[in-house]
């Protein structure tokens, strides 16, 4: 058996996403994601997905040259490898991460996602040389099946007329009956039974009253909000008490740490975050201060799988929760998350993920729910098989745009629909 790295192949492409609405603005028609693949000496392929603006492709592009020649089971060596790739610091500096929402981009986060894609490609070639799948090469799964949760967002019918944009069948949802209708079409399509709705979108009274209507709709469904750090501390703690009663946790209500922490001295419930908490160097602060009660991991922002089940071995020692964030993903991605999920022991929340939203994909079979949950492959590597001529189409979409596209930004998305439209100033309300 050789599993020495003998090619390193990266597809950027850009898959349809439909106009589902945040703080910042709104999804563009279509959001760039990175498909890597990588193959052994003896021609196995492993292959892995992770961000595709511009900024993450031009650390990946060096990271794969240094990748030739290695073994594909030296994953400690990928964040060597990462740290001998300069990034551009000046280009980056003080820049949000708007795709995922995660505060202030730095070169660690940067590289950190750069890695998750490769390090999951290299699990996935090593499962399958070995004959074995990813979650027993994390320890062994303690779970058959891994719940998730229905990702519910404010969203307008369509993209505006004139933007490129593939039709889907959602409709709008733009109040607490349009929220709770497509809600109603999540648990039919997927059978889930936990809903989290994207906040931060419309004052904080209208999402209260949205969250009410899901509450009567589906009595005893946990329920969760998140206005991605959109409300000051005020406006939280008036939101908790308003929605004590029905609310599993609320993510992110307010923005960063000390924000984070005066919300959580302030109501008894639970806070989760998916911002402030994105690194271990920031997990000592909001946990020493009670900032979170919950962790929200994406193995894209932590450097891959190994680093969250770390992660939630470090939860367990605080005793802080552990469900999973999601931005826009492919089934490569739902698969990864799967396999992670269904080795962490006390994941006790469902996980998000975007991918119902997602009409398009690169695998030759879409993942499915069922009772909202997906099924824990046992074949080898990820289980999933890469499609070529789905990735060549969407790649040939990447290489046709003029740049407007390949770098996800809500609020150039939002401007389309309303010119005058600026990044709000946190905290909206």
């Amino acid at each position: 058996m050789n599993l020495t790295i003998t090619d390193v192949r990266l597809t950027p492409i850009l898959v349809a996403d439909p106009p589902l609405l945040n703080t910042q603005g709104v999804h563009q028609p279509y959001t760039p994601r990175l498909i890597v693949e990588v193959e052994t000496a003896d021609g196995v392929v492993g292959v892995g997905e992770t961000y595709g603006d511009t900024k993450y492709l031009e650390l990946a592009r060096p990271f794969a040259e240094r990748l030739h020649g290695r073994q594909v089971s030296d994953l400690n060596g990928l964040f060597t490898v990462a740290d001998e790739v300069a990034v551009d610091a000046a280009r980056i500096s003080g820049q949000v991460d708007v795709g995922g929402l995660r505060g202030v981009q730095t070169a660690d986060k940067l590289r950190l996602s750069v890695v998750s894609g490769f390090e999951v490609a290299c699990l996935d070639a090593l499962g399958k040389a070995l004959g074995l799948p990813v979650h027993t090469l994390l320890g062994g799964k303690v779970r058959d099946s891994v719940e998730f949760s229905a990702y519910l967002f404010y969203k307008w019918a369509a993209h505006p007329a004139g933007a490129p944009a593939e039709a889907d069948d959602w409709g709008a949802a733009l109040d607490p009956a349009g929220v709770v209708a497509q809600a109603r079409r999540f648990k039919d399509r997927y059978g889930f039974t936990s809903f989290k709705l994207k906040g931060g979108v419309f004052p904080p009274d209208e999402e209260i009253a949205a969250v009410r209507a899901l509450a009567e709709a589906f009595p005893g469904h946990p329920l969760r909000l998140d206005p991605n750090g959109a409300w000051s501390v005020e406006t939280s703690l008036k939101v908790a008490k308003e929605l004590g009663d029905v609310l599993e946790y609320l993510e992110d209500p307010a923005l960063g740490t000390p924000a984070m922490a005066a919300v959580a001295a302030g109501t008894d419930v639970p806070l989760a975050t998916n911002m402030c908490v994105t690194t271990f160097g920031e997990i000592r602060e909001a946990f020493t201060r009670g900032a979170v009660q919950v962790v929200l991991s994406d193995h894209h922002y932590w450097g891959g799988l190994r680093n969250t089940r770390e992660l939630a071995a470090v939860c367990r020692t605080f005793g802080v929760g552990v469900s999973m964030h999601s931005n826009t993903h492919l089934g490569i991605s739902l698969a990864a998350m799967t396999h992670v999920a269904a080795t962490v022991p006390d994941l006790h929340h469902a996980c998000d993920s975007h991918y119902p939203w997602q009409s398009e994909d690169v695998l030759t079979e879409r993942l499915t729910f069922d009772a909202g949950r997906v099924t824990v492959s046992d074949k080898p590597g990820l289980g999933v098989e890469l499609d070529h001529e789905r990735l060549r189409r969407l790649h040939r979409r990447w290489l046709d745009d003029d740049g407007t596209l390949r770098d996800r930004d809500d609020a150039a998305a939002m401007r389309v629909a309303e010119p005058g439209w600026t990044t709000p100033a946190v905290p909206r309300w």
